[in-house]
């Protein structure tokens, strides 16, 4: 609903307007009214409005000051003008003054209404232009942030890249930290926006596996420690009753061109975690002496494992992973560190299978943990091993034969007006997007987006045929914010624009 403020020093004349036209069909509501301009100014500077209605003839303060007046703090407000007088030089300052239209008392109901509705649709596309802005702005920021954690934007363009998108980082020191919360509400997130882009030094994004990223740039050493843990205290103070939280903390870097190994370490911290759900806080220092002790005797080139796994070559597999565990440097190792070799194997299988789905490794991971407990030996410790990866390559072969895509395109049928993307979808069906996207080009022999555009545009020519709708609204019922994209996609499919079609019909 968008909000109106009526102004007329005439009382009859006020309640007339609001009984005239039914305001909540036309997607309005009258949210105020008063009898001179400068009761109205006042009051609009406490409630604005998107529409003012006012007469131009008024005690205290005339209609056009109160339009001047209001264009100060109010730019955007749409303005129509009432008068009983059919003066050129009323219309003409009112013209200055950007308004909407100047219509005659007593009013044309139609002309009235057309006005109203012509506000309405600009209205609209305005709010369209800001939420596409604000989401692109976004967009572009988060893909910036994560090239540079990445390492993916060359030093030099690093800074105009960050500036570009609002992100001046002039600290000395970065820490990356990751905070996973379960279950990842919008409330929650929307609360640790809030936090986080008030405080200057920290930065943020929510990344492909629905984690909080959060950077910290600093410029003192040890005040910085203790604000990152005042931070992550006060995120841990958002979360709602039977909600969990988890954080991976890197180690603080000096120059923010050495912010990727602090995300890295981060990443790996949290990995740590995955496979030890009871931690609620890790930092990466404390996996430093364990990771050097692994170092020596875990393979030195995961990627034959990895090419069997995904050849679903199970005996060959096996066999490799028999070889390992019989060599005569395992039988110098302590129990204990045999077991963290074998938890070090969980987590390895653990990243493999996340590139394609991200939740179907609980399972595994919880019984492969559970058969490491238990074993008792190096070949119990060995067979362990053996099982969760026989288990890997199971449930590849099943997420194969399943029928996810099938349940995507039902979903794109119903909702196809929404804004879909494999991340959204993945995230419902529980499947990684990447992996959703191989699949569902498999399937259909069409990209993602491919499918989705054909589909829309489908839709927005059986709406053309059959209703008399503006080509603006079919635009938004199937999907397409921004006019100038939907023109450019119904082309490419449909050899025309949609309003040559509509002229064809």
């Amino acid at each position: 609903m968008y909000k109106v403020f009526i102004v007329d020093d005439e009382p009859f004349i006020l309640s007339g307007l609001e009984d005239i036209l039914d305001w909540e069909q036309l997607g309005l509501e009258i949210t105020g009214q008063a009898e001179n301009g400068q009761e109205a100014l006042n009051r609009l500077r406490e409630s604005p409005a998107d529409i003012l209605i006012t007469d131009i003839s008024m005690p205290v303060m005339t209609g056009l000051e109160l339009i001047r007046a209001a264009r100060e703090f109010l730019p955007e407000m749409k303005v129509v003008v009432l008068s009983g007088y059919d003066e050129f030089r009323y219309v003409k300052e009112g013209l200055t003054l950007g308004i909407e239209n100047y219509l005659l008392k007593p009013i044309n109901l139609e002309e009235f209404q057309r006005t109203l509705e012509t506000i309405v649709e600009k209205l609209d596309v305005s709010r369209l232009d800001t939420q596409w802005w604000e989401y692109t702005n976004s967009v572009l920021k988060d893909n910036v942030l994560l090239r540079w954690l990445r390492g993916q934007i060359d030093p030099g363009e690093r800074s105009e890249r960050l500036n570009l998108v609002g992100l001046p980082l002039g600290g000395r020191y970065v820490q990356v930290a990751l905070v996973q919360a379960d279950p990842s509400t919008e409330a929650f997130r929307k609360n640790v926006e809030d936090l986080v882009s008030a405080q200057t030094s920290f930065f943020m994004f929510w990344d492909s596996d629905n984690d909080l990223v959060l950077i910290h740039n600093y410029e003192e050493a040890p005040k910085g420690a203790e604000q990152m843990a005042s931070m992550l205290q006060e995120i841990s103070g958002l979360c709602a009753a039977g909600q969990g939280l988890r954080a991976a903390v890197g180690s603080a870097v000096e120059g923010v061109d050495a912010a990727p190994s602090s995300y890295e370490q981060a990443k790996q911290a949290q990995e740590f975690m995955e496979i030890h759900p009871e931690q609620s806080l890790i930092h990466y220092e404390q996996l430093k002496d364990r990771k050097e002790d692994l170092g020596a005797v875990l393979p030195e080139d995961w990627s034959e494992y990895s090419k069997l796994i995904m050849g679903k070559n199970l005996p060959a597999l096996t066999e490799r992973i028999e070889l390992y565990f019989s060599g005569k440097a395992m039988e110098a190792l302590t129990p204990e560190l045999l077991r963290e070799i074998s938890v070090e194997w969980i987590l390895y299988f653990r990243m493999l299978i996340k590139d394609i789905r991200s939740e179907m490794e609980r399972e595994f991971i919880a019984e492969g943990l559970t058969a490491i407990r238990r074993a008792n030996s190096l070949p119990g410790l060995s067979a362990a091993i053996q099982q969760t990866s026989a288990s890997i390559i199971e449930l590849l072969d099943r997420e194969l034969k399943s029928p996810v895509v099938n349940q995507v395109l039902n979903y794109i049928e119903k909702s196809y007006s929404e804004d879909l993307s494999l991340k959204k979808l993945g995230f419902m069906f529980n499947i990684h997007p990447v992996y959703l996207g191989q699949l569902f080009h498999k399937t259909t022999g069409e990209s993602f987006a491919e499918y989705m555009n054909r589909y829309r545009i489908d839709r927005a020519k059986e709406q053309l045929r059959s209703t008399n709708l503006k080509v603006h609204e079919i635009a938004r019922n199937v999907g397409y914010w921004e006019m100038g994209y939907f023109y450019k996609q119904f082309k490419k499919y449909v050899g025309i624009s949609p309003t040559e079609f509509k002229g064809l019909l």
